[in-house]
């Protein structure tokens, strides 16, 4: 089924409730690369929780991406999800996330871009979640993706969001980590069970050599990078972490994060140090002071 211009903007999803725990946060915590030292104390916060302590357990902010995973506004959009990347990812938060909660979450089309025939599209979602009965604001998140397989619906094709410019010096700082061989299938585990991730023949499929890894774990891995060797462990300091999804990154390669610190904005990118690829760039991470 091909767009609908008129039909994707209209779609939306409302109410949506789910809750998640301890085990949820240390999972998604391990699979964007935190605990490989287990004497690395610093770390324990992210991966364990503690021994009669409930506010031992700290949440990767970007974890807000992965709550409520599936579903939503995007369901009967009518793309072709073989053929699909994500192109940007924005998120909001309002506080900092709890390691358990009980949340609500409205999402909904704000955009629909048309590159052309043959040149794909872009559909922007807006997703708003809230802590259900306090109907606190907990995060905004606003998503791009890139249906490569779908453009020449008579959509607009300029108006989507602008990136964030880069600085033009050299980074204040370069930070190495990894993806692991088997990154992919433990990431998997926090909702995004797509098998162009894990199996072989569906990314041949798609065009890919081998299994790409999740574009959010490497936008994890980033995250990651940025409170071990920016924040001192300070996960709770960030306040929106915002990038744009340059090429994909394959489990097993090291990650290059060069960063520049102006005020309460770090600026990012990713690359790979095997192949000199960008794969994250136009990165943005907010402070809260």
């Amino acid at each position: 089924m091909a767009i609908s211009y008129d039909h994707i903007m209209s779609l939306k999803s409302e109410g949506i409730e789910s809750s998640y725990g301890d085990r949820e946060t240390m999972l998604y915590a391990l699979g964007i690369g935190f605990g490989r030292d287990p004497m690395n104390e610093a770390e324990l916060p992210f991966v364990y929780e503690g021994v009669n302590d409930p506010a031992y357990l700290k949440t990767v902010p970007t974890m807000a991406t992965v709550l409520q995973w599936g579903g939503g506004a995007m369901r009967d959009s009518g793309i072709n999800y073989l053929m699909v990347v994500h192109g940007e990812q924005r998120v909001q938060l309002h506080r900092p996330l709890p390691s358990a909660a009980s949340i609500v979450s409205d999402e909904r089309v704000i955009g629909a871009f048309d590159k052309g025939a043959g040149k794909g599209a872009v559909i922007v979602t807006e997703k708003k979640i809230r802590i259900k009965g306090t109907n606190e604001p907990l995060a905004t998140l606003v998503s791009s993706t890139f249906a490569r397989g779908d453009g020449g619906f008579g959509g607009p094709s300029t108006g989507a969001p602008e990136p964030h410019p880069i600085p033009e010096r050299k980074p204040d700082g370069t930070f190495e980590t990894t993806i692991e061989a088997d990154q992919a299938f433990i990431y998997a585990l926090s909702g995004d069970r797509n098998p162009l991730h894990r199996d072989p023949k569906i990314a041949k499929m798609a065009g890919f050599q081998k299994p790409i890894i999740h574009g959010l774990c490497t936008y994890g891995t980033t995250c990651r990078a940025i409170i071990t060797n920016v924040l001192e462990y300070k996960s709770e300091a960030i306040a929106g972490y915002d990038v744009r999804f340059s090429s994909p990154a394959y489990p097993g390669e090291t990650v290059l994060v060069d960063v520049w610190k102006d005020g309460n904005v770090v600026s990012f990118r990713a690359r790979i140090k095997e192949r000199e690829v960008v794969v994250i760039n136009n990165g943005k991470c907010t402070l809260t002071a």
